[in-house]
């Protein structure tokens, strides 16, 4: 026992032998990392003065590209082309171009559901607020295999004929930008203004 003792002494004593740093080994850490620092940043700044002042990558944005992609549609209506639709002919265009996502009549799936049925969850029917919302996404955002491709007669179409199949307008209830921010979606009531204060503030 004694002698193991002795044997781990020795070999604790030559291990520390070993690995005492010399006066170079004991430079502060933050020294080598400041150093670094200095390096690097300088080498970006060189870098970067190479850089010309154009890529030569796109083009410029003019108006006719701006205005059709500022297409947001509010709930006031403002931002809704002119237009009217009608629950029977977006009937056609939602089998055609919604239905092998949303089910023959929105709610069969395999994707989000669009109508209100016995199964419950939430849908454009009892969740969103305001109807103006299902045209701005319809027309931005669908259909999934080609978003943005819908005419703004279809996007009509189908929001009336959404709106119809939740049971919030009747069948014959034409859509127009006038009268579709006047529909009262019956989940409206469900939400509150942000009135809180004492931090940011929405405007």
């Amino acid at each position: 026992m004694i002698r193991t003792r002795i044997a781990y002494l020795l070999i604790g004593c030559a291990t520390a032998s070993l690995t005492r740093c010399s006066p170079v080994d004991r430079v502060p850490a933050t020294v080598h990392v400041q150093q670094e620092h200095t390096d690097w940043s300088t080498g970006l700044i060189a870098y970067e003065a190479t850089w010309p002042d154009k890529f030569g990558i796109g083009r410029p944005a003019d108006k006719k590209f701006i205005d059709r992609w500022d297409i947001d549609v509010r709930p006031d209506g403002k931002g809704l082309p002119k237009g009217r639709g009608l629950a029977k002919n977006g009937a056609a265009v939602y089998r055609k171009k919604c239905a092998s996502c949303h089910g023959a009549n929105g709610y069969e799936g395999p994707e989000d559901k669009l109508v209100t049925d016995p199964t419950g969850g939430n849908t454009i029917g009892n969740y969103w607020p305001y109807a103006t919302t299902i045209f701005d996404y319809v027309r931005r955002a669908m259909p999934f295999d080609a978003p943005g491709s819908l005419t703004d007669q279809e996007v009509y179409d189908i929001t009336a004929y959404l709106l119809y199949l939740n049971g919030i307008i009747e069948e014959g209830h034409v859509i127009t930008e006038e009268s579709l921010p006047r529909v009262e979606m019956p989940a409206k009531k469900r939400y509150v203004l942000d009135d809180r204060r004492g931090g940011p503030e929405i405007r």
